[in-house]
């Protein structure tokens, strides 16, 4: 029987990536692909599948959170539909199922959040009242702070839909301005769009955010190995310590928290990093948020290690209060 998982083995049979239909998913496949038929010499066929997420028009923290984007993905690779496939991070469980392996983060894309504001407007310009649109408890608790510590009012409205629908929410004068992630504006070479990128001393992405993964099964060890050549230790360690974080607070993909790690450069040598955390409530009245710096981790436990520390202290803090129904 052939091992049809091998970079080697059917090389007229073109590699199958398993993605989500969106614009900025086909985007972001298409970068992969080409990536890796460079480092396996095979061609990349993009299998395009819709998940519940895609399909659903409730609010992400009513139908389980920003998982519900890679459950299809998932659920073709245990079947063999595909060989692999690539999601956002932050979309991904921190919860790695035993028979698929992360196969590759690769080097991240500008994490931070962006604003999209009328007649060119920055966050600090905008009007008194203004409508800004989100679909993340995240940013609602950290703009809804940021406002309030810049003595300006704002209404955060939750909303859905892919980034033509969110920008045009603007356009059609719904909304005053919406917040996106700068990466899948960047993928989708809209970055020209943008009124503000928001500096995440103000607002503190979602773990992972701007970085990829790459996901394939466990038993395909010889596709598992060629991808891992798309892989990039310092954006590992990085989502590995700002996931340990969200898994250890006991929340899910659509909790309202941020965390971003960050390498921290002497000279030409990478020599600590430091993790940002941060839990809110929504209308941004109470935040809980803190960091710590240590040696870069040079493995996956030690990087864990730094996000389960953090959550400790942010939990002593009283972070768990802050996450409502979600915290236990």
């Amino acid at each position: 029987m052939t091992d049809n998982s091998s970079p080697g083995a059917r090389n007229s049979a073109p590699l199958r990536l398993g993605t989500r239909r969106s614009k900025l998913a086909m985007a972001q496949s298409g970068l992969v692909a080409e990536a890796v038929r460079e480092v396996t010499g095979r061609a990349v066929e993009l299998v395009e599948i819709t998940t519940y997420g895609d399909t659903s028009r409730e609010h992400l923290a009513q139908i389980g959170g920003t998982g519900v984007f890679v459950a299809a993905l998932r659920e073709a690779l245990v079947r063999g539909e595909v060989d692999f496939a690539v999601h956002s991070l932050k979309d991904l469980p921190t919860f790695q199922p035993d028979d698929l392996v992360l196969a590759a983060v690769p080097q991240r894309e500008d994490p931070r959040d962006a604003l999209i504001a009328r007649d060119g407007l920055t966050f600090g310009q905008l009007p008194e009242g203004a409508r800004v649109g989100t679909g993340s408890p995240r940013r609602m608790a950290q703009l809804n702070a940021y406002a309030r510590s810049q003595g300006l009012r704002i209404e955060t409205v939750p909303i859905r839909g892919n980034v033509d629908t969110r920008i045009g929410f603007v356009r059609d004068g719904e909304l005053d301005a919406v917040v996106l992630a700068a990466a899948g504006l960047s993928r989708l070479g809209r970055s020209g769009e943008v009124t503000e990128f928001l500096p995440v001393d103000t607002v503190l992405p979602a773990p992972g955010q701007g970085a990829l993964a790459i996901e394939c099964a466990a038993s395909s060890a010889d596709l598992a190995a060629a991808l891992a050549e798309l892989d990039d230790p310092y954006t590992r360690a990085a989502v590995t310590a700002e996931r340990a974080l969200l898994a250890a607070l006991e929340a899910g993909c659509s909790a309202p928290v941020g965390a971003l790690a960050d390498l921290l450069v002497d000279g030409q040598v990478v020599n600590e990093l430091r993790l940002r955390g941060v839990v809110g409530t929504t209308d941004g009245s109470s935040l809980v948020q803190l960091s710590t710096t240590g040696p870069v981790p040079t493995s996956h436990d030690d990087a864990a290690a730094i996000g389960r520390e953090l959550a400790a202290e942010m939990l002593a803090k009283g972070a768990a209060g802050l996450m409502g129904e979600r915290a236990l």
